[in-house]
């Protein structure tokens, strides 16, 4: 993408790593970020998202002069709304600008400021350096994403765009994998097949098939397998065929008894299983199913890996997950692209079974969160609180994030549409105490949790999101 001259302040499209082109706005970097080194780059904050990126200059067009060209070409809804923000931003920013024309001259013009909700100082001047002689890119650290503070997933995404102030500090920064610094994909010339399309599944599914990857299918329920044959799946008639017919096999479903009956039952990937053939389990289950597992695939010369991924099924249709893998280190190699295609970043932790612990761990604590914001949320109720004020308070704290946000928008508006499904996160929780026991290690914040989870199964909302938790608390 060829560019123009631009400077801080523009507005822009974007192309991030195998992303289409993304609207966004070029900003001031925090300043204890450190530039990358390589070609010149800019530090760019995209609407509709909550990522900040360095974007190499050739991956940059002005906004106005393609607007038309990048709408014909990308589609849905995210995109739609991302467009939308920009527009919103736009129609403000011209807003504030008439009702100064008459009241500043042209060198005050020339200063900017911006008014951030709930400053002290709304009128503070920000500081924009304009730094010509940026830093090239390396071409192994050509991308930093950086999550902005979260606001509210409904309110108009210009709202939640804060120009950096001098003394903001900044939030955490995430390197990009090689994915994003590539800018696309080399699919595998492996065979694939995949076990399960559930909520995980139908996204990482989808993504493997846009990147170009040949996946076969296979889901217990056949007519789930329509959609993705439409797209160019193949077709597996049994788990065995599918591991018979690819070279790694990918398996995500819902529990410990779903993933060994997978394995071990009739028809099952062990009567399929011959030397070289990689399988790679990415459901959440305990390490003793893992270690379960591992060995009897490995009794037959197969390749073991684990590899659970932690998000929902939002995260999962954007190929935004994040893989915790554990196992054969060979197989977690040969996996690269696919894992590019379905996640932002992995992670290696060595022998099998050690993916399901930090896997249990990162959930039984999100899981507990979750049961917290629905008391407080209750509470506040309870105590003729706004429930809206609790979460407006809540996103300009310490604790703010997008989890927290959605969940909550969820909660108030009694949308409990399954991004996680509850009766999930309550077998995960139930896993994690039970691994606790294992070692002799408490979990009482957990067993408490859970308790609260068991009550809102006990409601019938085992099939709702994990947010439908609030409803134990009001029954």
């Amino acid at each position: 993408m060829a560019t123009a001259h631009l400077r801080i302040g523009d507005l822009v499209w974007g192309k991030l790593g195998r992303y289409p082109p993304w609207p966004g706005k070029i900003v001031s970097p925090p300043k204890d970020l450190k530039k990358p080194r390589g070609k010149k780059c800019f530090f760019v904050k995209f609407f509709g998202t909550e990522d900040h990126a360095w974007i190499k200059v050739e991956q940059l067009k002005p906004y106005h002069p393609h607007k038309e060209e990048m709408i014909k070409i990308n589609k849905g809804k995210r995109f739609q709304q991302a467009v939308d923000a920009v527009e919103e931003f736009l129609k403000k920013a011209k807003g504030k600008d008439q009702a100064s024309h008459s009241s500043n001259s042209s060198e005050e013009k020339k200063s900017i400021t911006a008014d951030v909700k709930g400053r002290k100082n709304p009128g503070r001047p920000v500081k924009l350096i304009i730094d010509e002689d940026e830093d090239d890119l390396n071409s192994h650290r050509g991308v930093c994403l950086q999550k902005d503070k979260p606001g509210s997933s409904l309110e108009p995404i210009s709202k939640r765009l804060k120009i950096i102030e001098e003394d903001t500090g900044s939030t955490s920064i995430q390197a990009a994998d090689s994915t994003a610094i590539n800018g696309s994909i080399i699919p595998t010339d492996k065979r694939i097949g995949f076990l399960g399309l559930g909520l995980m599944g139908s996204g990482i599914v989808s993504n493997l098939l846009k990147m170009g990857h040949v996946v076969t299918v296979w889901n217990r329920t056949a007519e789930k397998c329509d959609l993705f044959i439409q797209e160019g799946a193949r077709l597996g008639r049994t788990p065995a065929e599918v591991v018979s017919m690819c070279d790694i096999t990918f398996s995500c479903v819902s529990d410990p008894k779903a993933a060994r009956d997978l394995v071990l039952g009739p028809s099952g990937v062990l009567q399929g299983i011959r030397p070289g053939k990689c399988y790679v389990e990415m459901s959440t289950v305990d390490p003793e199913t893992i270690t379960e597992l591992a060995q009897v695939i490995t009794s037959r010369g197969g390749r073991f890996l684990e590899a659970p991924v932690s998000g929902s099924q939002q995260l999962s249709n954007d190929g935004m997950l994040v893989i915790l893998a554990a196992g054969d280190r060979t197989v977690y190699e040969d996996c690269s692209s696919c894992f590019q295609a379905m996640g932002k970043t992995s992670f290696f932790l060595g022998e099998p079974g050690n993916a399901a612990k930090m896997m249990l761990i990162l959930n039984m604590v999100q899981g507990s969160f979750m049961a917290t914001i629905a008391e407080g949320l209750t509470l506040a109720q309870a105590t003729g609180q706004s429930q809206q004020t609790f979460l407006d308070i809540l996103c300009q704290g310490q604790m703010a994030s997008t989890f927290l946000d959605q969940k909550c928008q969820n909660i108030l508006q009694g949308n409990f549409k399954p991004d996680y499904y509850l009766k999930h996160i309550q077998k995960d929780l139930r896993l994690a105490i039970a691994m606790g026991d294992s070692v002799n290690h408490p979990t009482p914040m957990a067993a408490a949790a859970n308790e609260v989870y068991k009550r809102a199964k006990a409601l019938d909302q085992s099939d709702n999101d994990m947010s439908a938790v609030y409803r134990a608390y009001i029954h």
